[in-house]
């Protein structure tokens, strides 16, 4: 597994693909951030970064499928995952091997974003004077939000043999996941069926870490999303070996 893992890893930071990614959504970031004036940290006033984290699901929503929409799709188009297929790996470790490569490269995508905290700190009245649990729980529930896309991302990938069609499936499935419930719970006047709606939907859980707060209940929710999404690729990759 650990060798799938490698070569999964060095593929992807030898693609010119991820860093063109990775370098939009950090230039993207900076400027809704630091110099756009509907969206600039610099004329709210306040010394958060609540701007960012919300921007930053919806940046999500194109760099994640961008980095795993190849996961998959290139391996069957160009035929090499039967030779992967065939080696002593159990499916669940091709796809663990697969998913973690694609997550630990959009941790790498989000470590200079720290630089943020910082400046935001320095620039505080008094120095220092940030709310940092609510930093710290807002990381800790975007890394959670973007471990769920990349699980989307690898089913999507694990649906079709072309990439372009992969990247415009998982940015649908992940928008869905994100907004979709949200906006169907407002249709709903029963207050029963809007708050199952309400629970389903990524957003809120995202929300809910964002305000600092780590809740069990968040964590069960997106490791049982991930989780699930992990199991429709493994129903899809057996059922095509099969």
């Amino acid at each position: 597994m650990y060798a799938v893992f490698k070569r999964e890893l060095f593929s992807l930071l030898n693609s010119l693909m991820a860093y063109i990614t990775i370098g939009v959504f950090l230039l993207a970031s900076g400027l809704l951030l630091w110099f756009f004036p509907d969206t600039s940290i610099l004329d709210y006033g306040y010394a958060e970064l609540s701007g960012f984290f919300g921007l930053a699901p919806f940046l999500f929503l194109f760099l994640i499928p961008a980095i795993t929409m190849r996961s998959f799709a290139e391996e069957r188009r160009e035929g090499t995952y039967i030779l992967l297929a065939t080696r002593p790996l159990s499916d669940w470790q091709i796809i663990f091997a697969k998913y973690l490569a694609c997550f630990v490269l959009v941790v790498f995508a989000l470590i200079p974003t720290l630089i943020y905290s910082y400046s935001i700190s320095a620039l505080a009245l008094p120095t220092g004077n940030i709310d940092t649990g609510a930093i710290i729980g807002s990381y800790i529930g975007l890394m959670l939000l973007g471990a769920a896309f990349v699980s989307i991302g690898i089913f999507a990938s694990s649906l079709t043999k072309n990439q372009v069609v992969a990247f415009a499936l998982s940015v649908f499935l992940c928008f869905f996941a994100y907004s979709g419930f949200e906006a169907m719970s407002q249709i709903f006047s029963f207050r029963s069926i809007e708050n199952i709606l309400l629970n389903l939907s990524v957003n809120e859980h995202y929300q809910s870490l964002s305000r600092g707060v780590l809740d069990t209940r968040d964590l069960v929710y997106f490791l049982t999303f991930i989780a699930a999404f992990l199991g429709l690729t493994k129903l899809v990759i057996g059922g095509r070996k099969w």
